[in-house]
């Protein structure tokens, strides 16, 4: 029980594996054996282009500056992802990363802006954050440290990027501290014969690769998690109707904006995703509603530039493994579960799991407490971003297309329903625990799909009338101000890490 795990095996590679690899490789210095088990024959979902902001976190304790690395996958800089047409045809709307506005007595600032929309007139609420003002002007730079209480000094960002491209980065990486890649096709998973522990695995040359820690990064296949071990799997099909996607990437098209675009099309939508080099594409859709042909061609009669490749058709199942960690093998990335790229939070989730795996690294034993933990923290994780993304389907006045009279009716969890209800009364925004997404995303998607609530928190009552005014105002103008001064976006880009073509 107290022996230590020496042999760690990671079987795929793309980027939840080569994350995976980079972490220990940083933290372990030399001091385990990481292998990382991958075949050129077998191909990676590759369409996890754009992130959140929590992966520049990732790439800091990693110790990689972050110019060298944008340069690498031939990235560009997001502020928030812009919604077409999702609350009704002819709405758009940004949910920007960040704070909205400014808290004032204690309350959240879309407190006092409801107050003014119920009063009259009242300027968009993209005018009240920098993160949704500035991608209006096609503007981005980096936070300002030296501005303490400047909205310069807030701003918040992630990334687009190549997911292959990063891939390869790390890759790189995790080579030169150690850890050694091995090409090979699996061919068959072998296992201890009284309790299921994974041993090996055996290449199609007959190599076979020992360890004591497995690590699925599989993707959808989940060879170990699920084709070995048989977790078991909750499909949320009823409320995530959408099960298919195509990619496709385009040639570039002016200008370089610090967004991802989603547009909803009448079974589904559309991710835009803006790189130094291209233009990454992809139509998410649902296939009990339309047809893998008609659907592509959706995909190609929108594209901004010139196709660059043919169409590719993946098929995923929206849902999560009943366990991630079962036995000596965890699942990390799309082996433990798959989200439509919608809030792009695939790449996250490999990060929020490897940051688990740290924390509670077992020893041969293989505590079974610390693994329900593990599977506890994973289930609470996957359930929460789930209830956001069916929130952006479930708040909709689309009656267009019967996917969207489906989506609109649908059955959803009890717990979103409890937040919506919240929200529709007095506009009170629930946050359980540490979960991903705050009290301004939730408004800024409540709100941006038409969601109106009848009243709002009491206390911005209070407010005399003309200091509400002075309030929104001063806010306002401020915002307006710091993107007055901001570079382009590809100004920015050109100045401070221009990839090499």
């Amino acid at each position: 029980m107290d022996e230590l795990v020496r042999d760690v095996v990671i079987v795929g590679g793309g980027t939840a594996g080569w994350m995976t690899a980079a972490a220990l490789a940083n933290l372990l210095k030399g001091q385990y054996n990481i292998r990382l088990v991958e075949s050129d024959e077998i191909g990676i979902v590759g369409v996890g282009e754009a992130t959140i902001p929590h992966i520049a976190t990732f790439n800091h304790i990693l110790g990689i500056d972050e110019d060298e690395f944008v340069r690498a996958t031939k990235g560009t800089f997001k502020l928030g992802i812009e919604f077409v047409n999702w609350g009704a045809i002819g709405d758009r709307y940004i949910h920007g990363f960040g704070k909205v506005g400014q808290e004032f007595n204690g309350l959240p600032f879309h407190h006092y802006w409801l107050r003014k929309a119920r009063e009259g007139q009242v300027s968009p609420i993209e005018d009240f954050s920098i993160n949704t003002a500035a991608p209006l002007q096609a503007k981005f730079m980096r936070a300002r440290t030296d501005m303490p209480g400047s909205p310069l000094s807030e701003i918040v960002y992630a990334f687009h990027f190549d997911a292959g491209l990063y891939a390869r980065f790390l890759r790189g990486y995790a080579e030169q501290r150690g850890v050694q890649r091995i090409e090979g096709k699996i061919v068959r998973v072998h296992q201890r014969p009284l309790d299921g522990f994974i041993t090996e695995v055996e290449l199609a040359d007959g190599q076979r690769v020992g360890g004591d820690l497995f690590i699925d990064c599989s993707g959808i296949r989940a060879l170990l998690i699920e084709q070995t071990l048989q977790t078991g799997y909750d499909d949320w099909t009823d409320c995530l109707p959408c099960d298919r996607a195509i990619a496709v990437p385009c040639a570039s098209a002016g200008p370089l904006l610090p967004i991802t675009r989603s547009t909803a099309h009448s079974a589904g939508w559309q991710w835009r995703i803006p790189l130094q080099h291209r233009t990454g594409n992809g139509h998410v859709y649902s296939s009990r509603f339309i047809g893998e042909d008609e659907a592509t061609a959706i995909l190609m009669s929108h594209l901004d530039g010139q196709a660059l490749a043919a169409p590719r058709q993946i098929a995923y199942v929206p849902g999560r493994r009943k366990r991630v960690w079962n036995r000596n093998c965890l699942a990390i990335g799309l082996a433990a579960g798959f989200f439509e790229p919608i809030e792009s939070t695939n790449i996250h989730l490999i990060q929020t799991a490897i940051l688990r795996l740290l924390t509670m690294f077992p020893r041969k034993g293989f505590n079974a407490a610390d693994i329900a933990e593990i599977n506890t923290q994973a289930q609470q994780e996957y359930e929460a971003i789930r209830d956001f993304i069916v929130l952006h389907y479930k708040a909709t006045e689309r009656d267009d297309s019967a996917f969207w009279n489906y989506c609109r009716n649908m059955p959803i969890p009890d717990s979103l329903q409890h937040r919506m209800d919240l929200y529709r009364a007095n506009a009170r925004i629930l946050r359980v625990g540490n979960e991903l997404f705050g009290e301004p995303s939730w408004f800024q998607v409540m709100h941006g799909q038409r969601m109106r609530p009848e009243g709002h928190h009491p206390f911005a009552d209070l407010l005399p009338p003309e200091v509400l005014n002075d309030f929104l105002r001063d806010v306002q103008r401020v915002v307006g101000k710091c993107v007055d001064v901001m570079p382009t976006h590809a100004d920015f880009v050109a100045q401070h890490c221009q990839a090499k073509h």
